[in-house]
């Protein structure tokens, strides 16, 4: 692996659980077992989601856990005043001009109800693709028109190529909400862009956005996120095997904390579930034991 920084991004719309804290840190362990630097990225856009107790909660957990991280804020205030995405906005609207300009977008005024009645999966049925919705419609969101039949190309952590086309239910994805806010899949390239990430660690549940990322950093870089690697880790389940929501609360660090759960049987539980050869009990040890 030859890679140079990564990032821990989590979203704030709830607390942090056990699968998000096993992703964190699955991404410090490659980062110090490879030389890299870790980023602290916190994606806040989602207004009506993203609470001040989640991020909050964000320090509290990695702090607790002592999970490293190199670069970023250290603490709400600071993350305040200089971190939030807020301070990106600029960046974002350059990056849709460049897109909108140069023929890649259309505007799209469809409701999600529209597009489920006519769309049963949730994909995207195309209804706006040649409507000529004005751009400055303030019921319209933007949309990355897709060519679903392209296939796009990244290496993986072990540096081999993988290709594939779009999933379905990423054809002509959003990319400005009808908010006036740059969509994750843009923000999430712009930032990688700008902060030089060269190591994406991330659940397989988010393969389809990898996928859709390297495609849209083709259209903004003209090539695939100049040579970042992809690593997609099976996901945590609960007890009857469904995957953990920050929305359910459920196996949330904090509720565990509450109910007298010490770190070291917190990291018992990761290692246990990853399959780790040795009981581990801290960061360092589950730098040492995860290969």
């Amino acid at each position: 692996m030859t890679f140079t920084k990564t990032r821990i991004a989590p979203t704030p719309s709830g607390y942090l659980h056990l699968g998000n804290v096993m992703s964190f840190l699955i991404t410090a362990a490659l980062a110090r077992q490879n030389g890299a630097k870790i980023l602290l990225r916190i994606d806040d856009l989602d207004k009506e989601r993203v609470k001040k107790k989640f991020v909050e909660d964000i320090f509290k957990t990695l702090t607790f856990l002592e999970i490293p991280w190199d670069e970023g804020p250290k603490n709400y205030q600071e993350f305040k005043a200089k971190f939030s995405q807020v301070h990106r906005l600029k960046s974002y609207r350059k990056a849709l001009d460049h897109l909108k300009n140069s023929g890649n977008l259309f505007a799209c005024d469809c409701s999600r109800r529209q597009i489920n009645r006519e769309s049963p999966d949730g994909s995207y049925p195309g209804t706006c693709k040649n409507k000529m919705v004005p751009f400055n419609n303030k019921e319209a969101s933007w949309r990355l028109n897709t060519d679903m039949n392209k296939e796009v190309s990244y290496k993986d952590v072990a540096g081999k190529d993988v290709t594939a086309s779009l999933p379905s239910l990423l054809k002509d994805f959003v990319v400005l909400r009808k908010d006036g806010l740059p969509a994750y899949q843009l923000t999430s390239v712009v930032d990688d862009m700008m902060d030089k990430i060269d190591l994406i660690v991330r659940g397989k549940d988010l393969w389809g956005s990898s996928i859709a990322q390297v495609y849209l950093g083709e259209k903004l870089l003209g090539a695939p996120l100049k040579g970042t690697q992809f690593f997609h880790h099976a996901l945590m389940t609960d007890s009857k095997n469904r995957k953990m929501s920050k929305s359910s609360g459920a196996s949330s660090i904090q509720q565990l904390i509450k109910a007298g759960v010490d770190k070291a049987e917190i990291y018992r539980m990761i290692g246990e579930f990853l399959k780790l050869k040795q009981p581990i009990t801290n960061f360092e040890e589950f730098q040492n034991a995860y290969k």
